[in-house]
């Protein structure tokens, strides 16, 4: 992308491919100098007026319109490119006398049309057009700057056409310089992933960087930031940053979690987003219009009537960076529920499976509480001969207890709902957590005390049973019991 400038301030990412930002023009219209092309159209800038043996001359600093884009061109005093030119790829920008640039005058061109060949600000666009040719068509010989030198003898009279400038477009020049010392290429950008271990659903904080080529960062350059395997979410202290400034800058920040967006770095020259692991290996791609090392030109089709050149890059080139990380694997727990006397396992127990405090759920692989329909911990049941149970998937590193719901059959008597039997243990990425919880059994008498002596019954089941002999006597003995009783009342009646 290229980068359009606001009035007097900010520069903001253009949308769309790659815009065409291209070299400063600057054409005359006086006696004895070539006359722009028919119908040139004028972009942003500012026309200069100088006197020259009492006449008033017009000249063009600024940019022109071709093809819909704002064109900056070199080669001093040639004609100016008509809207409808066409134009090929060229090759590297060289000075009006065929001279190679020095790497830092290169390195300020393209940092220049970078951040301002865009521009729709009169005054920017005259100070842009004035540094560039003041770089690309240097006086070189005595009286080349002189007015009426034939046009591919022309140098640009650099002090003239400062001292012509408003002071707005005189302050942009010195800011311009400035602005292209310290930051010229070649940038640097990095990615940096959060430390430690990073888990599904929860978010962690990313942070970009761009610098100069001195070390330092640069603010206000739009990053474009892609992420794979996770959503994008803006970090607290860039939210808070975007909002403070200007919102016509066209870079809001995000308002929700999303693939990609695009933010500015801040002062420091950093973005800091959150990113949400959604995968096993979340990554984070940052991409961004940097200066080119050597900006290039384009040439016009047809070269017979000494067109000006101009850049077809913009100055411009596109980095990225990139960083990736793997989310912690899960972790299982295996619960085994044991006879404390026996050591053997125990089905049909249910116990929650809970955190370090025994109450809250433990958490799963995506960050969410493991819990059952009823809102609760998650409940297990062990079940086999070795009384056993699994829980997959669960987030690690956390600790997690297991602890029991109602005891099985036979092992009622031990528990105690108010402090029920659990087993607690530290969860590792990719491990299995084993937990043993033990029952003591149910105690029953092996003999019944006999005589006064208090008795305790043990809680268990008694069976009993009868014969058919044993009932037959019973009736016997009834039948005899009541002869006995029939013979002794009729004795004390005869008396």
């Amino acid at each position: 992308m290229g980068w359009i400038s606001r009035p007097r301030a900010r520069w903001r990412a253009a949308t769309g491919l790659v815009a065409t930002a291209l070299l400063g023009a600057l054409s005359a219209t006086a006696p004895g100098i070539a006359s722009a092309a028919p119908d040139p159209v004028k972009g942003p800038g500012l026309p200069i007026v100088h006197n020259e043996g009492g006449t008033n001359y017009e000249d063009w600093l600024g940019s022109y319109k071709v093809g819909g884009k704002n064109v900056f061109c070199v080669r001093f005093h040639l004609k100016a490119p008509g809207s409808d030119e066409a134009y090929q790829p060229g090759d590297e920008l060289l000075t009006k006398w065929g001279e190679k640039l020095q790497p830092d005058v290169a390195g300020n061109i393209s940092y220049l049309l970078l951040r301002y060949g865009n521009t729709s600000d009169n005054d920017e666009a005259a100070a842009l057009a004035h540094l560039l040719h003041s770089w690309t068509a240097k006086s070189r010989t005595p009286g080349d700057t002189d007015f009426g030198t034939p046009p591919d003898k022309a140098a640009y009279p650099e002090q003239k056409y400062f001292d012509a400038l408003p002071a707005d477009a005189k302050n942009d020049v010195a800011k311009m310089k400035t602005e292209a010392e310290a930051n010229r290429g070649p940038w640097t950008a990095s990615v940096t992933a959060p430390k430690g271990d990073q888990h599904l659903g929860q978010p962690a904080t990313w942070t970009v960087t761009v610098k100069n080529s001195k070390g330092k960062g640069i603010p206000d350059v739009p990053v474009k930031l892609t992420a794979t395997d996770g959503t994008i979410g803006q970090a607290d202290k860039q939210a808070d940053a975007e909002k403070a400034s200007d919102s016509s800058s066209g870079n809001s920040a995000p308002q929700a979690a999303q693939k990609d967006t695009t933010i500015k770095t801040d002062a420091n020259g950093t973005v800091t987003v959150k990113v949400t692991p959604a995968g096993d290996q979340p990554k984070l791609v940052a991409s961004l219009s940097a200066p080119a090392d050597k900006p290039t030109v384009q040439n016009p089709v047809n070269t017979k009537d000494g067109i000006q050149s101009v850049v077809g890059t913009g100055g411009e080139k596109q980095l990225t960076a990139q960083g990736v990380v793997a989310v912690a694997k899960p972790g299982k727990v295996q619960v085994t529920k044991t006879d404390a006397k026996t050591g053997k396992g125990i089905g049909g127990a249910t116990l929650r499976v809970t955190g370090k405090d025994r109450k809250t759920a433990a958490t799963s692989q995506d960050g969410k509480p493991l819990t059952g329909p009823d809102g609760q911990p998650a409940v297990v049941t062990t079940s086999g001969d070795n009384g056993t149970a699994t829980v997959e998937n669960l987030l690690a590193p956390q600790e997690v207890c297991v602890v029991e719901v109602n005891a099985p059959p036979g092992y009622t008597n031990a528990f105690d709902p108010n402090n029920p039997p659990a087993a607690c243990g530290s969860l590792t990425p990719g491990g299995t957590l084993a937990l043993t919880v033990a029952n003591t059994p149910n105690e029953v008498p092996h003999a019944i005390p006999a005589g006064d002596l208090p008795v305790t019954m043990a809680k268990g089941t008694v069976e009993t049973s009868f014969s058919t002999a044993g009932i037959a006597g019973l009736a016997a003995l009834v039948l005899v019991g009541s002869a006995l009783v029939g013979f002794a009342a009729r004795r004390s009646a005869r008396r």
